[in-house]
């Protein structure tokens, strides 16, 4: 798969899960990427910032254009650390690193170097996200996490899992939810 492909079917699943996610504007998503999977590798072993360039535009440019926040989730060297732009970061405690191929990376590497004012922050409880090669970006949702079926099924050789969340339904059978 090209590089513009991958950036294609990033924009793609993007969009779906906006749409079958029901965001809005000032959300948050939440992507882990393994660029070793997308190129047909093995987690952590062959990572590419080529690959991880494309799928940060392809997300981004579906996420900026509809107001909604991109988090990018690190990998586990730095704990899974998320990259934010500042504005997003809210309450969050800001933690000094900065992601490296090796040490965060590929896919936070990227995002790091194209956000205008990025931060570390230790943990996010974003709206939705997509883990593209089985990164588990569970950790970084809100509760409760859904399990949504996109038309995007790979990025690359990996494959692509996503979610969005909904409010948790409380109060029994005597309750009554509002949809």
């Amino acid at each position: 798969m090209s590089l513009s492909e991958i950036k294609n079917s990033v924009a793609l699943a993007t969009a779906e899960l906006i749409k079958k996610g029901n965001l809005k504007s000032g959300m948050t998503v939440v992507i882990g990427c393994s660029t070793s999977e997308v190129g047909g590798g093995i987690i952590g072993k062959s990572g590419s910032l080529d690959i991880a360039e494309a799928i940060y535009d392809g997300a981004n440019e579906i996420l900026s254009k509809n107001g909604i926040y991109l988090a990018a989730q690190c990998c586990e060297h730095l704990n899974r650390a998320i990259v934010v732009e500042l504005e997003a970061a809210k309450n969050a405690e800001i933690v000094c690193a900065v992601p490296k191929m090796h040490a965060g990376g590929s896919f936070a590497t990227i995002a790091y170097k194209k956000m205008k004012s990025p931060v570390l922050i230790e943990e996010i409880k974003a709206d939705a996200g997509l883990d593209i090669g089985a990164t588990l970006i569970g950790m970084h949702l809100k509760r409760v996490a859904v399990p949504l079926r996109l038309e995007v099924k790979k990025i690359g050789e990996a494959p692509l899992f996503a979610a969005y969340t909904r409010p948790k339904y409380i109060g029994g059978e005597r309750a009554e939810y509002n949809p």
